[in-house]
């Protein structure tokens, strides 16, 4: 299945993946609510990003790069800042992944010692109401138990189900700023 996939991707003469993009024309990469601004801080338009994630999750740690097709031909400088905008975009969504894994690492922290907590006093109300037959004293104490043991199941299950992801996504798209950038002018077409 995977060879099918990467058969889709042209290469390039060092065996790189080529993640091909066909615009008219630099404007077409990025969003129109920032018109005004210089390109390098102008936001990348939202359907080019997916492709190119999607692209670099298909072919997963193959060699790639990123080669833009363009009808009108860009010069350097264009060219330049149009590689310095897509670097700094995906370096603010990696930005953005460390900090969500910095709250989730803090938010985990806190269950884990809240579920201790719990656990402790749970542990307390239990050894003192042992010899005490009061039903609601054995309900109260079993709660505090069951209220322990999921909180610390959230606290785990950050790690080992929630975390992962996201430092995945990390990974990609610290490649994806650090990949190397081309430019093609495309020949018009007659219609």
């Amino acid at each position: 299945m995977k060879k099918q996939i990467l058969d889709r991707y042209s290469r390039t003469s060092d065996n790189e993946i080529i993640i091909d993009i066909f615009a008219d024309k630099v404007a077409d990469l990025y969003n129109n609510f920032d018109r005004n601004a210089p390109y390098v801080k102008k936001e990348l338009d939202q359907d080019l990003v997916e492709y190119i994630i999607d692209s670099v999750g298909e072919i997963r740690k193959e060699d790639f790069v990123i080669q833009f097709r363009l009808k009108a031909l860009t010069d350097a400088n264009l060219s330049s800042r149009v590689k310095k905008s897509v670097q700094n975009y995906f370096l603010y969504l990696t930005e953005l992944e460390y900090r969500e894994r910095a709250s989730m690492i803090r938010n985990s922290l806190v269950l884990l010692g809240i579920g201790i907590l719990i656990l402790c006093l749970s542990v307390i109300v239990n050894h003192k109401i042992a010899d005490y037959g009061d039903i609601l004293a054995h309900v109260f104490a079993e709660g505090l138990n069951v209220a322990a043991w999921v909180s610390l199941w959230n606290a785990i299950a950050t790690f080992l189900i929630n975390w992962p992801p996201h430092r995945k996504k990390t990974i990609m798209y610290e490649r994806i700023s650090k990949a190397k950038i081309l430019f093609h002018e495309e020949a018009p077409s007659d219609q």
